[in-house]
């Protein structure tokens, strides 16, 4: 019993420090970035709500199997994606920022940022990814990254109907018009119509892609 007192207290204090080093949590892992090759000219690196087409190869670190190639299964074309949505894995969302068009990479994507502790398809429970990525082309997303995040004031990914007017609120402010909760329900109605296509009520990071004035 004092032997177990004594282990429990061992761990409180290491579980102490680590949460007095870290300000609360531990932290996230990163991805590991290799570039393979840069091009000589780079007018346009890539950030977060960007478009960007890419062609690319992944494999399992633990025995190198590849589990996808876009060159080499399907239709062969690169793939679209906006950058910094949740579109892809969370690895790649940080892996790909500031890249030019026409560089590859090659991203170690640790689990926690790949597909965790649950896999899917060939990718078994608990997978470090390799890919080898090749920038195609970078396109001005539909809409920026950062206006859906100052838009999404709980941080939960998606905007309900009152994120949106209070949006819409502080935009007729700050440019000078008087706020009119009747004109906004309006806007509120239209913008929903549009873009809520699953009919949820909410409006999520992908479904986010509609350009509307209002907006």
């Amino acid at each position: 019993m004092y032997t177990r007192t004594i282990l429990c207290g061992l761990c409180l204090t290491i579980s102490s420090v680590f949460v007095f080093v870290n300000g609360g949590k531990l932290p996230e892992p990163e991805v590991k970035i290799e570039v393979i090759h840069k091009p000589f000219m780079c007018h346009r690196k890539s950030k977060y709500g960007d478009m960007l087409l890419v062609h690319y190869d992944g494999f399992l670190e633990s025995n190198e199997t590849m589990f996808h190639s876009s060159r080499k299964q399907g239709d062969s074309n690169p793939v679209w994606f906006t950058l910094g949505i949740r579109e892809v894995l969370k690895g790649w969302d940080k892996g790909l920022q500031n890249m030019c068009a026409g560089e590859r990479r090659k991203l170690t994507v640790p689990p926690s940022l790949a597909y965790g502790k649950e896999g899917k398809g060939k990718i078994p429970p608990g997978s470090t990814l390799i890919f080898d990525i090749e920038l195609m082309e970078i396109r001005n997303g539909p809409r920026s990254h950062e206006t859906f995040r100052d838009m999404d004031l709980n941080d939960d990914w998606k905007l309900s109907r009152q994120e949106v007017k209070e949006y819409l609120k502080k935009e007729f402010e700050k440019h000078g018009y008087s706020p009119n909760d009747t004109h906004h329900e309006g806007m509120v109605d239209d913008i929903f119509k549009n873009e809520d296509e699953d009919k949820d009520g909410f409006i999520s990071s992908r479904e986010f892609t509609y350009q509307h004035d209002e907006l």
